[in-house]
């Protein structure tokens, strides 16, 4: 009797990775986007009313260990290079003109300060603006105005933007360094700053007219070295 060798097999059920209709439609409005999509604005282009957010977070699933990955910055979705394959990615452009000590500043003040007045950016700087500073960084478009504040003269408040928080890879405001931990890291000196307004559109100096105190120094230096990387990308 001749006995057959039966060949053993893994019990594992591998289903192929398939998505709907739906999803399709909806992975290809965000590829051929021009700009990240809100889930409102994904759901007025697909032809039929589904769970968008949860196609979305399946998307994202999908192509986690892809070349391409799909993420959410400040609560709009794109397509994006993996950071893991960016050593492969080279970018050539010509860079016309460095932006300025007084833009990074100023981009600084507002970052942290927001929503701030023309005014109250002068003061903590302790000088004026100089020519085109905040329309360099409005045509970056990483400030934009941001109503405006309700005292004589209803000046104008500057906010960073969307743009800004993506060239920064930042997924919210709230993931910028603390007082506390800008401190700790030696790059202020925090001593003099009451954290209970820090970042709340009021400055320190409202508490210490008489000293004038730039604490933004090493805050600027990270900024511009991340502007530098870039341009030399």
């Amino acid at each position: 009797m001749i006995k057959k060798k039966i060949k053993k097999k893994d019990n594992i059920i591998k289903f192929p990775s398939k998505i709907s209709s739906i999803e399709k439609e909806i992975e290809a409005i965000i590829f051929a986007a021009a700009e990240p999509l809100s889930v409102e604005t994904i759901e007025s282009k697909i032809s039929k009313k589904i769970d968008v957010e949860k196609c979305l977070f399946k998307l994202q699933s999908e192509y986690t260990d892809r070349g391409i990955n799909l993420v959410c910055i400040s609560k709009k979705w794109s397509f994006r290079t993996s950071p893991n394959l960016s050593n492969l990615m080279t970018q050539e452009k010509t860079v016309e003109k460095k932006l300025s000590r007084a833009a990074i500043e100023t981009l600084a003040i507002i970052v942290y300060h927001q929503p701030v007045t023309r005014a109250e950016i002068e003061e903590i700087r302790g000088v004026a603006f100089g020519t085109n500073t905040l329309e360099i960084l409005m045509e970056l478009n990483w400030v934009k105005p941001g109503g405006r504040k309700d005292v004589p003269g209803k000046p104008i408040q500057y906010i960073t933007t969307d743009d800004f928080l993506s060239h920064f890879n930042l997924q919210k405001l709230s993931d910028l360094p603390t007082v506390d931990e800008l401190g700790a890291a030696g790059l202020i000196d925090n001593s003099n700053i009451d954290n209970a307004i820090f970042g709340t559109g009021k400055f320190y100096k409202e508490k210490q007219v008489n000293k004038k105190e730039d604490i933004y120094s090493n805050i600027d230096e990270m900024l511009g070295s991340t502007l530098d990387s870039e341009e030399d990308k």
